[in-house]
């Protein structure tokens, strides 16, 4: 029996007891209250996980000393935009809870969100190994570059008509993807690891962040509810044009490419219809499997680069298994 479950659990338990005392207790409470809150709304922890087991492949010890800044850093960072992506979208809930900026107020949410990413840094400038301090600096301006840009491409693309796939991938690489693949780059280069297998890693966790997010969208329409915790179809509800939509498109005669722009331009009180139909059209023309085929070519080049990579062979079948975990879900 693989012992990789055991071992993430318990790097996700470490890692949280080192998270939750970042903030704890800190003055002003108006300003550190609100970082407590969504640091603790949970969330599967996969970033820091996954730097933690790349620090590890490249001879980190027991004590994480040397993971862990960068762990700190890329989960305190991923918050940091969830909590402003909150505030852009006017989002009431995350997680089920309460965003900041309705638990609070928006200038709350700016400024608690403007100090994460200070201290973002200021875990990174924590690494024991400050010889790897100029790479881990480059390697995360690099990476919350792209997430900004990503997320600002997303934003574009809600008025546009002529979206290409493409584009599409480009945005979820650096909106998604791009995290990811720092996380493990920046675990790596913390605990010595050359730049070169650094830079596999690097491309593992970016391939495998593509992947996710196509099988993530495929779920959103074709999973059950029940095992996503989604509303099936929302992507489809909020006419949100995910590679679904645009390899339909690419694929449907001219009629059904006209019927299928029309439902993305309506917005019914009751959407089970217009979910019903588009769920049709998509699987007239085989999406499902269009979208298996790229997300299996994604995660074969991924597990390619995590081959390639040097270090820990066992730690390194931990961090694939984490993989599988993440890509082969059903549901």
């Amino acid at each position: 029996m693989s012992t990789s479950p055991k071992i993430i659990s318990n790097l996700r338990e470490r890692f949280i007891t080192e998270l939750q005392a970042t903030f704890s207790g800190k003055e002003p409470r108006g300003l550190y209250e609100p970082i407590d809150y969504i640091l603790d709304l949970g969330g599967k922890r996969i970033r820091p996980v996954v730097a933690l087991l790349a620090a590890r492949i490249f001879g980190d010890g027991e004590d994480m000393r040397l993971g862990m800044p960068a762990a700190l850093a890329v989960e305190v960072f991923h918050n940091f935009t969830l909590l402003h992506d909150d505030i852009m979208d006017d989002s009431p809930l995350r997680r089920g809870k309460q965003t900041v900026h309705e638990k609070w107020d928006i200038n709350t949410g700016i400024l608690s969100g403007d100090l994460m990413l200070i201290q973002a840094y200021q875990h990174l400038c924590n690494c024991p190994n400050t010889a790897a301090l100029p790479q881990l600096m480059q390697t995360f301006n690099r990476v919350a570059t792209g997430v900004c840009e990503g997320q600002q491409y997303d934003v574009d693309f809600e008025s546009r008509n002529d979206v290409t796939i493409a584009e599409y991938l480009k945005m979820i690489e650096l909106k998604t993807a791009v995290l990811l693949g720092g996380s493990l780059e920046m675990g790596a280069l913390a605990a010595g690891a050359s730049q070169e297998d650094a830079d596999h890693l690097y491309a593992f966790g970016r391939l495998t962040g593509l992947a996710f997010q196509l099988q993530d969208d495929l779920l959103d329409t074709y999973g059950e509810s029940a095992s996503t915790g989604k509303l099936k179809g929302n992507d489809i509800i909020r006419n949100k044009k995910t590679f679904l939509f645009l390899k339909a498109m690419e694929l449907l005669g001219p009629e059904d490419q006209k019927e299928l722009n029309r439902w993305f331009a309506e917005s019914p009180a009751d959407p089970a219809g217009k979910v019903l139909r588009v769920t049709e059209l998509m699987t007239s023309v085989g999406i499902p499997g269009a979208v298996a085929t790229l997300r299996d070519q994604f995660q074969a080049e991924a597990y390619a680069h995590l081959e390639a990579a040097g270090g820990d062979a066992e730690v390194k079948v931990v961090l694939r298994d984490l993989a599988e975990g993440l890509l082969q879900r059903v549901s």
